[in-house]
């Protein structure tokens, strides 16, 4: 009879959504090749979480360095910007304490027109055309102004000789100065040249006496050299007689042989020797054919050796050609039965498998049947 809006109770469309949303979302997990077979390298995703605090915290303490770089420089150009000022005021200063020192209004060609408007361009119209609001000049003004003009006249004249005075007072205070500094300079010029000749002088005497001191010592090493030259002359004279009389150049057989005691044979003097006699000559060729001939010896025996050696080898290679070639012949045989074998075997498995295909699996399944699994993930 009424038609009354109640409020849909959406609760259970939301649980329904809510499951939907959780089966899609497990699916998604399970059936994602990349998350069930390689799973997460949390190692490599630590080292990344490192990686990124660490380019944050360079990045953090290089946005401070330019922080601070930019407040240095702030601080730079507000002290530069103040001392700019400060230069300025003295500037202005000087310049207005200037223009009030030699640049006074009073002093100037047009002063009767701005102290006290004497003389100045003044209105033409008539009088009788001007209203209020026009005069220029009342009843009771100016009174004195004659007597007021001649004290400033006076005072700028004053001031004026003042200012000459101390112009002149300071040209010759800069004179005075000027003639005492040429006097100085002038001064300290002449003792300059005073000095450089006194350095000239000392330097002449010390050439002087270092030349006499070289004349000296040339003639001291000379004298030594005299005496050096004439030294030396007399050991080569002395030493060529010693050579001349010498063992060596005698060729005393005797001065080669050094006696020792005890028996024991003379020992040989190397720097003196000059050669073995005869004897000694053919007592060495006698020891060397002696040992010539034992060492043909030995070569015959070690060649008999050799070839006994060679012969055996030769019977056992010929044994071992025996040996393998036997073995060859069997590995043959037996690989010839064992591809007989597998061929029996592959007769065997192609008549099984023609069996099975032909005979027992006849009813072979369709794709609707493989389409009816993973379809959920439970």
């Amino acid at each position: 009879m009424y038609k009354v809006d109640l409020p849909v109770d959406q609760s259970t469309e939301k649980s329904v959504e809510r499951r939907r949303s959780a089966e899609t979302a497990r699916k998604d997990r399970i059936f994602n090749t990349r998350l069930r077979v390689m799973g997460l390298d949390l190692d490599a995703l630590n080292q990344q979480v490192l990686e990124k605090k660490h380019q944050q915290n360079m990045e953090m303490q290089r946005d401070k360095a330019f922080d601070n770089l930019r407040k240095y420089h702030d601080d730079m150009l507000l002290l530069q910007d103040m001392n700019e000022k400060e230069k300025r005021a003295a500037l202005h200063t000087d310049l207005t304490q200037y223009w009030a020192t030699f640049q006074r209004v009073e002093d100037s060609r047009d002063a009767d027109l701005k102290c006290g408007l004497k003389g100045a361009y003044r209105i033409t119209d008539p009088k009788n055309k001007m209203g209020p609001a026009s005069m220029q000049i009342f009843k009771g003004e100016d009174i004195g102004e004659e007597q007021k003009r001649r004290e400033q006249m006076k005072e700028t004249e004053r001031d004026l000789r003042t200012q000459k005075e101390e112009n002149e007072r300071r040209l010759m205070r800069d004179k005075h100065r000027e003639m005492l500094v040429s006097k100085e300079l002038v001064r300290q010029d002449l003792m300059g040249v005073q000095l450089r000749s006194l350095e000239e002088e000392c330097k002449k005497a010390e050439r002087i006496a270092l030349d006499n001191y070289n004349h000296a010592l040339a003639a001291e090493r000379e004298e030594k050299l005299k005496e050096q030259h004439k030294r030396e002359e007399k050991e080569n004279l002395a030493e060529m007689v010693h050579t001349l009389t010498s063992d060596m150049m005698t060729e005393c057989a005797e001065a080669a042989e050094m006696e020792v005691e005890g028996g024991m044979p003379p020992r040989v003097l190397v720097d003196k020797w000059k050669g073995m006699s005869p004897e000694q000559l053919s007592a060495i060729h006698r020891e060397r054919e002696k040992q010539r001939l034992e060492r043909q010896k030995q070569r015959d025996s070690e060649k008999a050796q050799d070839a006994a050696w060679e012969l055996q080898l030769l019977k056992l290679s010929r044994e071992a050609e025996e040996e393998e070639r036997r073995e060859a012949e069997l590995r043959r045989e037996k690989r010839i039965q064992t591809d007989r074998y597998n061929m029996q075997l592959a007769r065997e498995q192609q008549a099984n498998q023609e069996y099975l295909n032909k005979k027992l699996y006849t009813n072979r399944p369709t794709k609707e049947y493989f389409y009816q699994f993973n379809t959920s993930s439970r």
